[in-house]
């Protein structure tokens, strides 16, 4: 019982530390990058060109959408309706990227979060319903917002919320 109650201070502990280094890293990162939303992969990753012409997959930090395009994964409920949400709002789009702690992850994909008309469109997807939060350390800038927003869609039954198992 005491072994299992320090491994699991421990891992507060560590989980509270990192996401302590990702909001006060968040402030040190460079401007975020123009850039324009050439076409969605789904609700959650999108391809964008850069204002220096560089072509990027755009992985949305903190937000995990339903699965529609992962191989040997069925078509999860809910992704269809948050693949064609992010499409609608970000394909021909002028965005900028917003950089955590990491910027890569291990696929190769570029970690940002989308600001769109001056807000955080990953906090879009959980306010509506479209996400699940989704915090992986040391990238945890914006965490603390992003579950608010994910709380507020699920005490609501927003969108996967309600019609989700």
């Amino acid at each position: 019982m005491a072994r299992s109650r320090a491994v699991l201070v421990a891992l507060i502990a560590a989980l509270l530390g990192s996401a302590g280094a990702g909001w006060w890293l968040a402030g040190h990162e460079p401007r975020p990058i123009k850039a324009s939303v050439t076409r969605d992969i789904d609700g959650d990753t999108v391809v964008v060109r850069t204002d220096a012409g560089q072509q990027l997959t755009i992985r949305l930090l903190g937000v995990d959408t339903p699965e529609t395009h992962k191989p040997n994964t069925p078509v999860q409920c809910y992704g269809p309706e948050a693949s064609a949400y992010t499409n609608a709002r970000l394909a021909g789009r002028r965005i900028q990227l917003e950089f955590d702690v990491e910027h890569h992850d291990i696929y190769g994909r570029t970690l940002a979060y989308i600001i769109l008309d001056g807000k955080r469109f990953n906090d879009e997807l959980l306010r509506l319903g479209f996400a699940r939060l989704l915090v992986i350390a040391p990238n945890g800038a914006h965490a603390r917002t992003m579950l608010r927003a994910m709380l507020d869609a699920r005490n609501a039954k927003r969108g996967l919320w309600g019609s989700c198992v």
